[in-house]
């Protein structure tokens, strides 16, 4: 099980979301908590209005919205009645036994989860704390609760993020197959905030292995002047189909405005991550001989990168962006340097099918002796032994990599000495 924890200013906008799911048929209200009237009895205005009595006993506190969502394993069938006995046990675990709570259970997603309502404010004005509940309180119960109702562990399944279940293996979204707002906001909740994207374009590289496009429009369109931004599914032939969707309807609000914050912070984030992507390039081009393009997705699947190529009309390859599963970063080819743009992937492919793999374990050894060689001498090995400076390849980042480093410690004698404290003379009087 994994349990995620929301919290925001707008009763209403939590309670809002889950009602017209409910209308839509993509999710059930199951039960209310500590409510006068029984859940079928209310409508939307009289379960707001218990909220509100509370929230009003305490103005002073702006966040008293509280939105939890609980996510169980695709391979569990838990009955409803199941389903309020661990969201009964969970809320009192993190201290909202007392607290009104509705429980909805949504049917939009390819796991089963339920999401519950409720405020954290008591029936005596006081406040309860949420700073890091979801990490403390929440955590302990959600170990309780996968022993005592016999759950899938969510250490067992590295599902460690709060987001949702295997976000990477998620299920590709089939226009037809599911409600087109609910299976691209299933995509999204996961990707928007755990990948590290720099630009939409590299946002779209990762939307794209599920069928997923954020588009801009033409420049001639309101959409586009209005600093718009639109979701599309897209089919086998990456041709958008069905209704476009506006990014201002899904409840995270992923718009232009909203992704370009994270744009910025994600340009500095991502950035120590560039060296395990371009090692396991050049490790592809080492230990496989003749490598094509198409083999070289193959290689990087294997150690969690996904490639996505751009093309023409024509079939001719003019981008590349690499996916990082392990990392969650995402760069364009030409940011990780000339070597790694799509121009210079296609040709070390060339150039690979008709060099046999001694020549180029021959290469690394050649790369290694010339990088010793161009290491930087003290005073005392200059001495004993001049240095032969040769150009380094421009493709050695990786080669650098595999070979051993030198490090040259030698201190020159002179420094080695140890001063001695002069004396000071006294001065006669």
């Amino acid at each position: 099980m994994v349990a995620r924890i929301n919290t925001g200013k707008s009763i209403s906008k939590a309670l809002n979301y889950n009602e017209k799911k409910v209308q839509h048929r993509e999710a059930e209200c199951l039960h209310a908590q500590n409510f006068l009237k029984d859940v079928n009895d209310m409508n939307f205005y009289e379960k707001r209005k218990t909220f509100e009595k509370l929230t009003t006993l305490n103005e002073r506190t702006q966040t008293n919205m509280v939105h939890i969502s609980l996510n169980f394993d695709p391979s569990e069938r838990l009955s409803k009645e199941k389903l309020v006995e661990i969201a009964r046990s969970y809320m009192e675990k993190i201290g909202f036994k007392d607290q009104p709570y509705i429980i909805y259970q949504h049917n939009d997603a390819g796991h089963p989860h339920i999401h519950i309502v409720t405020t954290n404010i008591r029936p005596d004005g006081s406040r309860i704390s949420m700073h890091n509940m979801g990490r403390n309180e929440s955590e302990v119960a959600r170990k309780a609760i996968e022993m005592e109702f016999d759950l899938v562990k969510a250490e067992s399944r590295k599902q460690e993020n709060s987001q949702g279940l295997n976000p990477v293996n998620a299920q590709k979204i089939i226009h037809g197959k599911q409600t087109t707002k609910a299976a691209i906001s299933n995509v999204l909740r996961v990707i928007i905030p755990q990948y590290k994207y720099s630009t939409l374009a590299e946002l779209n590289a990762i939307l794209k292995l599920y069928n997923i496009r954020a588009d801009r429009c033409g420049e001639d369109t309101d959409t586009y002047k209005h600093q718009g931004l639109l979701f599309r599914v897209l089919d086998e032939n990456d041709n958008p189909v069905g209704t476009p969707i506006k990014a201002s309807l899904f409840y995270m609000k992923p718009t232009l405005n909203n992704l370009e914050k994270r744009f910025t912070e994600n340009e500095t984030l991502k950035q120590p991550h560039t060296k395990r992507i371009r090692a396991a390039i050049d490790f592809a081009f080492f230990r496989n001989s003749g490598v094509n393009m198409k083999e070289l997705e193959k290689i990087l699947i294997k150690e969690g990168i996904s490639t996505v190529v751009r093309e023409n009309k024509e079939g001719v390859i003019y981008g590349i962006t690499y996916v990082d599963h392990k990392s969650k970063c995402v760069f364009n080819g030409s940011d990780l340097g000339k070597q790694y743009s799509a121009r210079s992937i296609q040709e070390r492919c060339r150039k690979q099918a008709n060099q046999p793999v001694k020549t180029i374990i021959n290469s690394i050894k050649k790369t290694n002796r010339t990088e010793i060689a161009n290491t930087p001498r003290t005073a005392s090995t200059t001495a004993h032994k001049p240095a032969t400076f040769v150009k380094e390849p421009e493709n050695s980042l990786f080669d650098s990599l595999l070979s051993q480093e030198k490090l040259n410690d030698a201190v020159p004698f002179q420094l080695r000495k140890t001063t001695k404290k002069r004396r000071r003379k006294k001065l006669s009087i």
